[in-house]
């Protein structure tokens, strides 16, 4: 047990522990879902490189013979595979964990990086659904802060965003009134 010393007497007293734990409100990574408006982009991006080949190899075929080695339509098919994928990869390089009193964001694919957003430093929240999100249930929240590292956080594809952007709103304001943490508007 270890003791601190009272700021008034300056007795030692024990130290106290926290008087309420950590919860987490969500942990993982962006939804699918949430880049469907973009991932259709990939994915036909993705079917135009595996079908460009096999297109002319059809024209070409008619007019003068096999242009093509084997190999090329084995390239152009890994290359459009991985295309269509690059929605699913980006996704999984970014994860969110957001508590009772802190947001994590660790980002990277092969070297990863997390940074961490402390509620009591939190200005504003904002939320942002288009008509797909809606339809899908995921959302953007952006957390706006007086952080230095991280004055701005969007965090997308989050599913069920109404529901957690409500609890980080009250947790903001509680976790603010907990720390003493008083915002003057000067002007």
């Amino acid at each position: 047990m270890t003791l601190e010393n009272d700021p008034l007497t300056g007795d030692p007293q024990p130290h106290k522990a926290a008087d309420d734990t950590e919860q987490v409100y969500y942990e993982g990574s962006p939804m699918l879902r949430g880049e469907m408006a973009k991932g259709w982009i990939w994915v036909l991006l993705g079917l135009l490189i595996i079908a460009g080949p096999i297109v002319y190899w059809a024209m070409a075929n008619r007019a003068n013979g096999n242009p093509f080695p084997w190999w090329v339509f084995l390239v152009a098919a890994v290359i459009g595979l991985v295309v269509i994928f690059i929605p699913w990869i980006l996704t999984k390089t970014v994860s969110y964990k957001i508590t009772n009193y802190r947001i994590d964001i660790e980002r990277g694919l092969v070297s990863r990086t997390i940074d961490t957003l402390e509620l009591w430093h939190v200005d504003d929240i904002r939320l942002s659904q288009g008509i797909l999100e809606r339809i899908l249930g995921v959302g953007t929240l952006t957390v706006f802060s007086h952080d230095k590292s991280t004055p701005q956080l969007p965090m997308r594809g989050l599913p069920n965003p109404k529901s957690l952007y409500e609890a980080i709103k009250q947790r903001v304001i509680a976790v603010k009134r907990q720390r003493g943490v008083v915002k003057m508007d000067v002007g």
